[in-house]
């Protein structure tokens, strides 16, 4: 059966039951507090007119004061913060070098002893290369861990020790002692780098009778410059301070700024125009200061952060003298492109790509009050 033909014989049953059941009376209490929840219809009744024609002077209409579309002192703006993200992690401190240098010797101690002849064939090149370097650290397998033992005896002293940094190099105020790897010594990034590029360099080959035959450095087929280095966290740009540049400051949030007609430095921003939103004029304001060459994102419709100039009366005769402005700030990201101030139209004259300590230098006290908040730390 159908849900249709299910719902008309519903319908007809109740129709008869009720045709067919005589009427209830009911009592004076009952019957009032029925009716008294039918309220909205005295109310209704009170408002009717005589004529059916929409009256505006009703009481209730009236008393409502009219809505403006804005304050007619200020003038409302979008702005703009353009961000580039991070693209490394940040450093590590001194305690998180520590930290990650322990897990790798207790991972050490936890793992299976290596087994070398699982990986390598005896006396081919690859096992007496691998031999030739595995005694260079001790005999053991990891690489980057200062030769300690995961079976031996001194197998329970996997901490990093001061005498670990005395041997390895401390760099002092000036000067630098031992192998000068940094304030941690093994933990520091710089001897995990320098530890990983050493043993990629290839130690043994086959020799003319197919045996296997130890590379010197001096020798013609040494393949040390074959070997990939891994990039710096500082860049050319960070090095030569060239803050136009988005290839800087990879561990940090870069911001777009600009410097505006008037000399002052700020994000970029513009006035509404016709109906448009924040999030479409952000969008328009954008391409009229930096250009289309930009592959940049608006990142939602709310905006994170306002900055309001008030207007300026009169002192005697109270007149506006100059309105005041309410600018409303949509978080954006650029993804590829760089800006272009050329032919904008809003005056501009340069920008830089700054982080938020940089942005503080550049910007007035008051403007920095209300941007501060809106900008990542890192």
């Amino acid at each position: 059966m159908t849900a249709s033909s299910r719902g008309s014989r519903a319908a007809a049953s109740v129709l008869r039951s009720t045709s067919s059941r005589p009427r209830q009376p009911i009592c004076a209490s009952c019957s009032h507090s029925q009716l008294s929840r039918r309220t909205y219809a005295v109310a209704a009744a009170s408002l009717k007119t005589l004529d059916n024609a929409p009256n505006s002077e009703l009481p209730h209409v009236k008393a409502i004061p009219p809505v403006t579309a804005s304050t007619p002192h200020y003038t409302t703006k979008a702005g703009i913060l353009l961000t580039r993200p991070p693209l490394l992690t940040p450093p590590l401190t001194s305690f998180e070098k520590a930290y990650f240098f322990y897990q790798k010797r207790l991972n050490e101690r936890l793992a299976l002893p290596f087994t070398r002849y699982f990986y390598f064939k005896k006396d081919t090149p690859a096992d007496t290369d691998w031999k030739i370097k595995a005694r260079e650290r001790n005999g053991v397998a990891a690489r980057e861990l200062g030769g300690y033992r995961a079976y031996g005896e001194e197998a329970w002293n996997d901490e990093l020790l001061v005498t670990d940094l005395e041997q390895e190099g401390v760099e002092g105020e000036g000067k630098s002692k031992g192998k000068g790897l940094g304030r941690m010594g093994l933990a520091e990034p710089k001897h995990v780098v320098d530890s990983l590029v050493k043993e990629a360099r290839v130690r043994a080959i086959e020799g003319k009778d197919g045996a296997a035959v130890e590379v010197q450095e001096g020798d013609a087929v040494h393949v040390d410059a074959n070997v990939d280095q891994p990039l710096k966290r500082w860049t050319d740009a960070d090095r030569k301070r060239d803050v136009r540049r988005l290839d800087r400051q990879l561990a940090r949030t870069l911001y777009l700024l600009v410097k505006r007609e008037g000399g002052g430095w700020g994000f970029p921003a513009g006035e509404l125009v016709g109906r448009e939103n924040l999030h479409q004029g952000a969008e328009r304001v954008l391409v009229q200061t930096a250009g289309v060459n930009m592959n940049t994102w608006i990142v939602g419709h709310v905006p994170v952060g306002h900055h309001i100039i008030n207007p300026r009366f009169h002192p005697e005769s109270g007149d506006l003298e100059k309105q005041g402005t309410r600018t409303f700030f949509m978080k954006g990201r650029i993804m590829a492109g760089q800006a272009n101030l050329e032919g904008n139209m809003f005056g501009l004259s340069d920008f830089k790509w700054l982080t938020k300590q940089e942005v503080q230098k550049h910007v007035a006290d008051k403007y920095w009050s209300y941007v501060k908040n809106m900008m990542s730390d890192r």
